[in-house]
């Protein structure tokens, strides 16, 4: 379900699976040389317990642009957002600025906020008193195709 777009983000409440389990061979997955067959372990995985620890404060939202593309975050990538998590230093997170929604780095030093691109072509956001600013969620997981 559509929550919301801005220039950046696309906001979506997550449809939960209703606990249907996916197939998931425990072997891992070899980039070299194939495993026998015979070495496969299935068992069941929820993306829904892999993905979502707090149902109520979780959401996702879909990126349009390239600011964190360091960070391996690419121009319509899916992000897991957690709202119940405690914004820290270093974590990605789902910002509010000035009447836009904003997925950056959050650096903490001295008493000073910065939102940190990762992308050398964008420039890193000073947080000041005269901003309208919100932490809105961090960045738990990304989704991406292939």
């Amino acid at each position: 379900m559509l929550l919301h777009r801005s220039e950046s983000l696309t906001f979506f409440t997550p449809d939960h699976f209703s606990n249907i389990d996916i197939p998931f061979f425990d072997t891992g997955i070899s980039a070299g040389f194939p495993s026998p067959a015979e070495d496969f372990k299935q068992q069941r995985l929820s993306l829904d317990r892999e993905l979502i620890k707090n149902k109520e404060a979780t959401f996702f939202a879909r990126v349009s642009g390239q600011s964190m593309i360091g960070a391996g975050l690419d121009d319509n990538d899916l992000l897991v957002i957690d709202r119940s998590i405690n914004p820290t230093h270093n974590k990605i997170a789902v910002c509010f600025l000035d009447g836009e929604f904003t997925v950056k780095r959050l650096k903490m030093s001295d008493g000073e906020l910065w939102l940190q691109p990762e992308n050398p072509s964008y420039q890193p956001i000073k947080i000041t008193k005269e901003n309208n600013f919100v932490i809105w969620g961090i960045v738990t997981n990304v989704i991406k195709r292939v």
